[in-house]
């Protein structure tokens, strides 16, 4: 059985320098109480590995109007003018990933894979310092695992026990980041009893998540 924390609990398991995956795509299925939570307390030098930054005040973008982020790798930043800002100054260190590559850097990590081969990004900037492998006379580039020291997650549905489900597009990076970060934290909307979601909506298994946030009335 998991023993639910607070955000405030949550928040100090994460130290300042951490390297952080959180989910969402535009500011869907993003954990938001505990992106508050770690702006507030005003957490330094994390490296977040997210799809997207949003915009200025959504999903991950408290982040960086807190300046807790010095390391950013994403597959889009465009839309979030802070996040801009502190690229073209200089203040933030950005790794611009295709998207589906990001998305298999991750599952790399999640299954034990050392690495995943790609046409994308071959002859490009992506492709420079990167090891390039010939499969049946085609270049791919190998592409190593992305991993992080917390998984920040956000679902539908979690029972007594961490099995989480997920509602529709609000699913997108979060089962894929809970099978690729060291601790993973889960904000749900609902606690419910086993046996409440059925099996066959599982999406993530109580055994990869190690802390469940509570809920709010």
């Amino acid at each position: 059985m998991h023993l639910a924390i607070s955000i405030d609990e949550a928040v100090d398991l994460i130290p300042d320098g951490a390297t952080v995956m959180l989910s969402g795509f535009m500011g869907v299925g993003v954990p938001d109480r505990i992106v508050h939570g770690l702006a507030e307390a005003g957490k330094k030098d994390l490296t977040l590995i997210s799809n997207d930054t949003a915009r200025d005040t959504t999903g991950p973008g408290p982040l960086f109007a807190a300046n807790c982020v010095r390391k950013l790798i994403c597959s889009h930043m465009g839309l979030n003018t802070i996040v801009q800002a502190q690229f073209a100054s200089g203040e933030l260190e950005v790794e611009l990933v295709p998207q589906g590559t990001l998305v298999e850097r991750i599952r790399a990590a999640g299954v034990g894979l050392g690495g995943i081969l790609t046409p994308t990004g071959v002859g490009t900037k992506v492709a420079e310092g990167k090891e390039i492998i010939e499969v049946d006379g085609k270049s791919f580039l190998l592409e190593k695992p992305l991993t992080a020291d917390f998984a920040l997650i956000a679902a539908r549905s979690c029972d007594y026990v961490g099995n989480l489900a997920y509602m529709l597009t609000a699913t997108n990076f979060n089962p894929i980041m809970a099978l690729a970060g060291n601790t993973v934290i889960c904000e749900p909307e609902e606690i419910v009893p086993v046996g409440m979601i059925p099996p066959d909506l599982v999406k993530t298994p109580g055994v990869l998540v190690d802390h469940v946030i509570k809920t709010t009335a």
